[in-house]
């Protein structure tokens, strides 16, 4: 909790631009069914961070409730959103969220339950709040299953260095992390980026996701991917069947990065 604290109060995406921030909003939120929620919706944001998606969602609803563990966190997302009367801010762990059973249309954890011991369990929490036939829309890091073993292999060497970086303190992550997005995210990725120009299939770059993206952003997924103590990874079929565990059907998977963002309905 102190952690990510740290890491939103230093990153509050306030400096976004509009076009990247919309075209993120995009890859998340493609596949949630906005139009088919009630008129005046109420619905929540688990881990709400700076508030960043928050942001997008409030005129599409009429209530949201944003949940974070950490008072740090929440202080950003609150500075960023606090004059808006159609948010509500709850500092609260997952298994102690002030709401009702069965009482909200829709909820969203992009990002977050992956850094909880068991997931699994935390995501149960979240589908109880939800109203019958309610939408959930998750995003957990994904176990590269869709990706080659060389791939895979690569990343195993970077868990190491994180398991390094993320035990030092803030300051020293913060600088670290920033030094790998501009020696290691921002070459990849601009050079994916000129691979694709020449029509070449970039899929498999390392960090190639990143490629239209600005530093700032870069920057901050470098602090969140290598700062983070705890971090767990889940494949297609594992986040599915834990989905379907915890009462969520009709479940549909964004067949574009990041993988996996996943979006269930509550039973």
């Amino acid at each position: 909790m102190r952690g990510f604290g740290e890491e939103w109060s230093a990153f509050d995406q306030r400096a976004l631009g509009d076009a990247e921030y919309a075209e993120l909003f995009d890859r998340y939120f493609s596949i949630f069914p906005f139009d088919t929620l009630p008129p005046s919706a109420e619905g929540f944001d688990l881990g709400c961070g700076s508030g960043r998606w928050a942001q997008g969602v409030l005129d599409r609803v009429g209530l949201l409730h944003c949940i974070d563990a950490s008072p740090e966190a929440l202080a950003v997302a609150r500075a960023r959103l606090g004059d808006n009367p159609k948010v509500a801010f709850h500092v609260a762990a997952i298994e102690s969220i002030p709401l009702g059973a069965d009482t909200q249309d829709f909820g969203y954890s992009l990002g977050v339950l992956h850094h909880v011991p068991d997931t699994g369990r935390a995501l149960a929490d979240c589908v109880r709040l939800l109203k019958p036939g309610a939408p959930f829309l998750l995003y957990l890091y994904y176990k590269l299953d869709n990706r080659p073993s060389w791939f895979r292999a690569l990343w195993k060497a970077t868990d190491l260095v994180r398991g390094g970086i993320s035990r030092t303190p803030f300051g020293v992550r913060k600088a670290i992390t920033t030094g790998i997005a501009g020696l290691v995210y921002w070459p990849l990725a601009r050079a994916a980026k000129a691979a694709e120009r020449r029509g070449i299939n970039v899929a498999n770059i390392p960090l190639s996701f990143y490629r239209d993206t600005s530093f700032y952003t870069m920057r901050t997924d470098a602090l969140d991917r290598f700062g983070t103590r705890l971090e767990q990874r889940f494949s297609r079929n594992e986040i599915e069947r834990m989905m379907t565990a915890a009462g969520l059907t009709d479940i549909v998977f964004s067949e574009r990065e990041p993988y996996w963002v996943a979006c269930g309905r509550k039973l």
